[in-house]
């Protein structure tokens, strides 16, 4: 009871607060069509994540290629057109460019001066012709070959071992291994799998940043103070710490004199030889380093992500094989 009243009272402020706002406001911009949302929450109730396209679509076709929703406050426009799409991307690209500011990614991310939220500034466009050029070039993706080709074969010799000894195969299980021990690899030139803590760590940070995506100070800036009150800041700043305490850990290995050879020339390498390059028309500093080792590790979103369609191929294997 006692929190079904707070909440009450809070959408009640939110809402004095808005009407408030209409009263002051300027000429208000014409929004295209969309459906109704509900008070406060805006169209997120509405939708299952699980059949989001399909829902996406029968709203498009209700409202057209054009659609505008409110998730918690944020007006947020859905495109499903090509054509659309190639007018946004194309010729209207500087104002689709950069991304919001989240609290969580600013203070992740150093205060946005990574790639992948720092916003579209001549800033951002050095650090992206720095990555292109320096970090990922054929040269470069082409030397991962012999670790994604070993990868693979590990992958193959333990679901041989397991099928011959008739135990089954966690298919869930092997797509992450695989992925991650890819990156690993290419990041930081050791195996995931084979670093015990240090690999359990990594993935335990990794889900950690997850777990503290979402701000109500994002949406609604005078309510921050809710984040505050639930302990989701300090447990941002303990995984700012942890990150930062990782980092300096895999810089050290990698500065070490004793290093394993499988480090040379991995990409936190190639980093720390970016840093001491005074050529770069940007100043690298161990910032950049770190923002960048992280934007590395987190391409194993993107990888995960696709770890459907990875279980969906070895299942096909294995029906062939059967």
């Amino acid at each position: 009871m006692p929190l079904l009243i707070a909440l009450s009272l809070i959408i009640l402020v939110i809402l004095l607060a808005r009407r408030g706002r209409k009263g002051t406001a300027g000429p208000k911009l014409r929004r295209p069509p969309g459906p109704p949302g509900l008070p406060f929450f805006g169209n997120l109730l509405q939708f299952n994540p699980s059949d989001l396209h399909l829902r996406l679509e029968k709203l498009s076709n209700k409202y057209g290629p054009l659609m505008s929703m409110t998730l918690v406050g944020k007006p947020v426009i859905v495109i499903s057109s090509a054509r659309v799409a190639k007018e946004a991307l194309k010729h209207n690209d500087l104002a689709f460019s950069s991304r919001p500011s989240f609290i969580c990614s600013r203070k992740l991310s150093f205060d946005n001066h990574d790639i992948a939220f720092s916003p579209y500034t001549e800033y951002w466009r050095e650090m992206r012709k720095m990555v292109v050029l320096r970090l990922f070039t054929l040269k470069q993706v082409n030397s991962f070959g012999p670790a994604r080709e070993d990868e693979v074969a590990r992958m193959v010799q333990q679901i041989s071992r397991r099928a011959n000894a008739q135990q089954p195969v966690n298919i869930n299980e092997t797509a992450l291994t695989l992925s991650s021990n890819m990156i690993s690899r290419f990041a930081l030139g050791k195996r995931y799998d084979e670093e015990g803590r240090s690999g359990k760590r990594f993935f335990d940070l990794f889900q950690q940043e997850l777990t503290l995506q979402i701000f109500i100070g994002d949406y609604f800036p005078w309510l921050g103070w809710i984040d505050k009150l639930c302990g989701r800041v300090s447990r941002l700043e303990k995984a700012f710490k942890d990150l930062d305490s990782f980092y300096e850990e895999l810089i050290e290995e990698h500065l070490s004199p004793n290093r394993p050879d499988s480090m040379n020339g991995d990409i936190l390498d190639l980093l720390i030889q970016l840093k001491e390059d005074r050529s770069s028309p940007i100043k690298i500093n161990w910032n950049h380093v770190k923002e960048y080792s992280w934007y590395v590790f987190k391409l194993q979103t993107g990888i995960l992500d696709q770890r459907s369609g990875l279980r969906l191929n070895l299942l096909n294997l294995v029906n062939l094989i059967n």
